[in-house]
């Protein structure tokens, strides 16, 4: 199984109007956060069946895979490199998370760190030290700061919202929309688990929290209440 004919195989589902859609639905314009990016035109289902299908790939043919300038060849290797990290052993989800770290520069918007830093940096990191998300929330890089969020995920879903609150309060700052959203999104879970943390979170820090956050971390309050909130009132 080669990186070349899983390209092949990519694009047997590929269409030129699919593209032309995810082109503007992933802001690739100057100056935007997807600047430049290429899209096959492939949709995320089928992705998932091509995935299947050559889960069974070696490594070095799946970073060939990730290193490439088409976005959904990107995902691909990523989606097989979650397969390779929860069916491993440990000597496996290591080299996997390793890999993972040292190719950030590929792992390049949204839906490649969501659908991936849940699965592998979150996982990997449970139980041990999490400092390296401590690590990555103070990059440079937009996408290393959103993996470092959304990797608490998991812990959010076990009930620990320790990582998830401290990484949120130091995001509070940051310039990017995106990282508003993904503030927002991970405060949103630990609301659904426990509404008072939340909501202590909210009030401690609605002064400075962003719109976008603030208005994510709150979305599924009663109307009244979430009015409220909006309005510092509590």
């Amino acid at each position: 199984m080669t990186s070349d004919q899983i390209r092949k195989r990519l694009r047997l589902f590929a269409t030129k109007e699919k593209a032309a859609v995810l082109q503007r639905f992933f802001k690739t314009g100057p100056g935007q956060y997807g600047e430049g990016d290429k899209f096959l035109g492939v949709v995320v289902p089928d992705m998932r069946k091509v995935a299947k299908e050559f889960r069974d790939t070696p490594i070095t043919e799946v970073l060939d895979l990730l290193r490439s300038s088409f976005h959904e060849e990107r995902l691909l290797a990523l989606l097989l490199l979650v397969h390779r990290f929860e069916q491993g052993d440990d000597a496996m989800r290591k080299r996997v998370y390793t890999l993972y770290l040292k190719n950030t520069k590929y792992i390049n918007n949204w839906d490649l760190v969501d659908l991936t830093a849940p699965k592998i940096v979150g996982p990997y990191l449970d139980g041990g030290s999490r400092s390296p998300l401590y690590r990555l929330v103070r990059s440079k890089n937009l996408w290393e700061r959103r993996i470092a969020i959304l990797a608490t995920f998991p812990y959010i879903r076990q009930g620990d919202f320790t990582d998830a609150l401290a990484l949120s309060e130091k995001l509070l700052a940051d310039d990017e929309d995106l990282m508003h959203k993904a503030v927002g999104w991970m405060l949103r879970e630990v609301g659904k688990k426990d509404v008072e943390t939340l909501e202590g979170f909210v009030k401690k820090h609605h002064r400075r929290m962003p719109r976008t956050a603030l208005r994510y971390a709150i979305e599924r309050f009663p109307e009244a209440k979430r009015k409220r909130y909006l309005n510092g009132i509590f």
